[in-house]
């Protein structure tokens, strides 16, 4: 059992990871190569899409989606699509995406005069899965030497978030140990007590044989 329970929360803290790791806004500074639209249709990683653009049909199929081509400052190709994710999930709000795609298209430059921007996302990039993150805004930088600053944000909603898991856990050890322990062993001092009483009655047959 002691396996299995470690096991159990092991699984537990991997996926609450993951999806803080998905969820919570990143950085990454780049360089905008390009900017394009494409038909997508959405399959089994229908999951890793946000809905329809604000005022588009939702229950569509496949729909066109923005992208921005990116180079990072460590040199790695980098591609995030470009959503609304409006009053859904995560809460980011975003209204934007048209605006986003001008601010991106304004900001393409080449390898030998370099512009810079940090951009906000949200997500993953798999490519065997055709998972992309999505971007949340961008902003032009001096360079890759500007940073990408504290993420104040990650770690106020991280403590939020550790803080409560405390609280319920020490209430939960405190609900323990005043209801639940004093009952298991109540039952388990009966138990005992009802074995005691079938072992002496087994004695006095025993005694008479």
């Amino acid at each position: 059992m002691g396996i299995i329970k470690w096991v159990f929360w092991i699984i537990v803290w991997v996926l609450v990871a993951a999806f803080f790791h998905y969820t919570l806004p990143q950085k990454d500074i780049v360089r905008v190569v390009d900017t394009f639209e494409q038909r997508v249709d959405f399959g089994e990683n229908s999951l890793f899409w946000a809905s329809a653009d604000t005022g588009s049909d939702a229950t569509a199929v496949n729909r066109d989606v923005l992208f921005i081509q990116a180079v990072k400052d460590n040199g790695r190709v980098m591609v995030y699509r470009n959503e609304d994710t409006g009053w859904g999930w995560p809460p980011y709000f975003k209204f934007d995406t048209k605006n986003l795609q001008t601010e991106a298209a304004d900001l393409k430059s080449t390898k030998a005069e370099p512009q810079w921007a940090l951009i906000k996302h949200y997500g993953w990039r798999n490519e065997f899965f055709s998972i992309f993150p999505n971007g949340i805004s961008i902003t032009p930088i001096p360079g890759p030497e500007a940073g990408k600053g504290i993420p104040w944000l990650n770690i106020f909603i991280l403590l939020v978030f550790f803080a409560i898991v405390y609280a319920i856990w020490v209430r939960w050890r405190r609900f323990r140990q005043a209801r639940i322990d004093p009952t298991l062993e109540a039952m388990e001092d009966g138990i005992a007590e009802q074995r005691a009483g079938f072992s002496k009655w087994l004695g006095t047959w025993r005694s008479k044989k």
